[in-house]
């Protein structure tokens, strides 16, 4: 079995309007073709016509069993109204965590604003995402989205299920003890590439994802994720094979973790 904890549905390339069906559509497709059975997709920071809300992905994805929302939430931007909404969709379990972009936006986890955001996530027992290391954008601050900046929260916040996004690449070393120390805190292994791996970038990639795993011990803090379209879902599988750690682990990283960190009923997903 195979989850994606981590993929996108906004047009990247914002040279024409993408229907959401039609995003969707590809992903499924591409799912299907890799043999993935489950994607969380995860909502942006900003919404426009090229970047659905949460509350359109919410409506876009009923009745597709293989998909979860994760909701973006802007820390410069969100209103009350927001979290009013969020808070129905954790309560009705229409989202599966909350997703926040230091980097692309200037703050730090641990920002007193965001501290209702939080308590939201502790009272419904969902997981809060975070960018972590190099931005897509050259605009992007990456000050805020170095992986050190996460140990403050998950010192103040020791109950609060926390996910490093993209093992905080290039900062994997400081990552690794983020995740060591804390045993709240996760890491995805999403948007280590643009498009395919190259076979030396994958070596070098692979080199720093092993490390982590003999540093940091089992893998259970460790998440599959692509980040697709940014990233290429054959070639991502194709990375997790060369990966040179026991088949169990690898269960662990593809799907087991995730199932149980988003609590993922697979038992209702198609064969």
């Amino acid at each position: 079995m195979i989850i994606d904890v981590h993929t996108h549905i906004n047009n990247y390339h914002e040279d024409r309007v993408v229907s959401l069906e039609e995003c969707l559509d590809k992903l499924t497709e591409t799912m299907i073709e890799n043999k993935v059975d489950y994607s969380l997709v995860l909502t942006s920071y900003k919404v426009n016509e090229h970047r659905p809300s949460t509350k359109q992905v919410v409506e876009a994805i009923s009745g597709r069993d293989n998909l979860g929302v994760v909701a973006g939430i802007s820390y410069l931007n969100y209103t009350y109204r927001d979290l009013r909404e969020i808070g129905d969709y954790l309560e009705q379990g229409l989202i599966k965590a909350l997703k926040f972009y230091p980097g692309y936006e200037p703050f730090y986890p641990n920002d007193i604003r965001l501290k209702v955001v939080y308590e939201m996530a502790l009272e419904y027992d969902v997981p809060v995402m975070f960018h972590s290391g190099d931005t897509y954008a050259p605009t992007g601050r990456i000050k805020y989205s170095h992986p050190i900046h996460i140990d403050d929260l998950a010192v103040d916040y020791p109950d609060l299920k926390i996910v490093i996004c993209h093992v905080g690449n290039p900062w994997i070393k400081d990552c690794m003890e983020v995740v060591y120390k804390n045993k709240n805190v996760y890491a995805d292994i999403s948007g280590l590439v643009l498009g395919d791996f190259s076979t030396k970038f994958e070596k070098y990639m692979k080199k720093g994802i092993e490390e982590m795993i003999t540093y940091a011990g089992n893998p259970k803090y460790l998440l599959y994720g692509t980040d697709w379209p940014i990233s290429n879902m054959k070639s991502y599988l194709k990375f997790m094979k060369h990966l040179n750690i026991p088949e169990d682990k690898k269960e662990l990283i593809l799907w087991q973790n995730a199932a149980e960190l988003y609590k993922i009923d697979v038992s209702k997903l198609k064969k």
